[in-house]
């Protein structure tokens, strides 16, 4: 990668096979500074019913980032999020056996003539569809439980779930209802048309399911994280990991509906240059993510980059927008602080601790690892034992789900010279306007 000519602004529009791979090739750079414009391409489900994907997803090609080395952290704030899809469609999934070699969302086959990730055609729509180019055959290796078609408003504000005449209108031209960038290869998930749940308002709030750096290993792009990653363990297919191998994840798949618009999020960098990479856009998402999946819809994302030297973080850091943070890990106003002093004073304490709010992720199998593993980084990245962090998350702030089954958020108010000391104090206090 060429330092010398590193750009102002990066624009992507290429999207990876499924894989996080950091022995292919990277955008950019980008400088330190500067800015990355992305037009994303659906998450979960279109690429979950594109086999030759293997990954379950389709997020962009990753960016270099100027003088990001091996050790340091990477701060994305997130400029803008504009949902540029008329509609979508989701639900609850389950597999359909014999169409894939232990996991479906990664190492897909023909249940007819074994192709593995074979290229496919849609014929019709409906959930037999889409058909393998070789043979013929119905080869999804996912169908709904229950599901939804909704249409947006023009302004993205709300979204309404369609009957089934609006679901198959919308169906018969899927990269367009979804605004499907030119260079996605995934089949569009309205094709099915489902349309369970008929007139159903919900109000849009986008955000990026996947935003983060490229692990040490190549990773199926959705299993890069404590959760989906597990199922790599010991698995059959050529992307099988090892507990000790699952370590170089960087835990981009995070589906936490609090990385949207004005949040920053601090990434480790474990490749040279970073290669920071975003997608799997989401118009609406509760807390855990319940139904496995919620409304894939295509956007133009705009991030702006910097690198932190010698911020060492196993995993990324959140600094949520300020109503989202916790009740409890606001920071206070002049006012309370004054009072709160007083009342130290009453005491017999001459000061009180100056403190700013930050959300550590934490990923695992289930939600009990996801929050250990979230205390301890925490723990490690400020100097700090678990107990204490149990203490102040618990009065200062939440432990709160990302996604079901194992993601979560580890917010709390920390004490200023404890992040100064770990190099985190600049970007937290420029983040909330805090002064030190």
């Amino acid at each position: 990668m060429n330092h010398s000519n590193a750009q102002e602004t990066v624009y992507v529009s290429t999207f990876t096979d499924g894989i996080l791979d950091p022995a292919k090739p990277m955008l950019g750079p980008v400088r330190d500074g500067g800015h990355i414009v992305a037009n994303t391409t659906p998450g979960c489900w279109g690429p979950m019913i594109t086999p030759k994907l293997r990954g379950g997803h389709e997020v962009t090609q990753p960016v270099y980032v100027e003088g990001a080395e091996v050790g340091d952290a990477i701060a994305i704030h997130i400029k803008s999020i504009r949902v540029t899809s008329l509609a979508t469609a989701s639900g609850n999934d389950k597999t359909v056996e014999g169409r894939f070699l232990g996991d479906p969302f990664v190492a897909a086959k023909c249940p007819d003539c074994g192709t593995f990730y074979p290229e496919t055609r849609i014929e019709g729509i409906g959930p037999e569809a889409i058909r393998c180019a070789q043979c013929g055959a119905d080869v999804t290796p996912f169908v709904f439980t229950n599901g939804y078609t909704m249409g947006f408003d023009q302004s993205r504000e709300f979204g309404v779930t369609l009957p089934k005449e609006a679901a198959e209108r919308i169906a018969q031209d899927g990269r367009r209802y979804m605004a499907t960038p030119g260079g996605s290869c995934q089949n569009p998930i309205v094709t099915f048309a489902p349309h369970d749940i008929v007139g159903a308002i919900a109000r849009v709030r986008p955000f990026l399911g996947q935003l983060g750096t490229t692990p040490a290993r190549p990773f199926p792009d959705s299993h890069n994280a404590g959760d989906f990653g597990s199922f790599l363990l010991g698995a059959p297919h050529d992307y099988a990991m090892t507990r000790e191998q699952l370590e170089d994840r960087t835990d981009g798949h995070m589906d936490i509906n609090r990385v949207r618009e004005n949040a920053t999020l601090i990434c480790p960098v474990k490749v040279p240059g970073g290669g920071i990479y975003l997608g799997d856009m989401h118009a609406m998402q509760g807390d855990g993510e319940i139904a496995g999946h919620t409304t894939d819809v295509s956007g133009i994302v705009t991030l702006q980059v910097r690198v932190i030297k010698g911020l060492k973080i196993d995993g990324p850091v959140l600094l949520p927008v300020e109503e989202d943070l916790p009740y409890l890990a606001r920071p206070y106003t002049p006012e309370e602080k004054s009072r709160a002093l007083q009342l130290a004073q009453s005491w017999g304490l001459d000061r009180i601790e100056e403190t700013a709010p930050i959300s550590f992720v934490g990923t695992g199998a289930n939600l009990n690892e996801a929050t250990d593993n979230g205390l301890k980084r925490a723990a490690d990245t400020l100097g700090i034992t678990v107990p204490e962090v149990l203490n102040r998350a618990t009065i200062t702030g939440a432990i709160q789900i990302g996604r079901h089954p194992g993601v979560v958020t580890v917010t709390f108010l920390a004490p200023i010279p404890l992040l100064d000391k770990a190099g985190l104090a600049e970007v937290v206090l420029e983040h909330y306007r805090l002064s030190s």
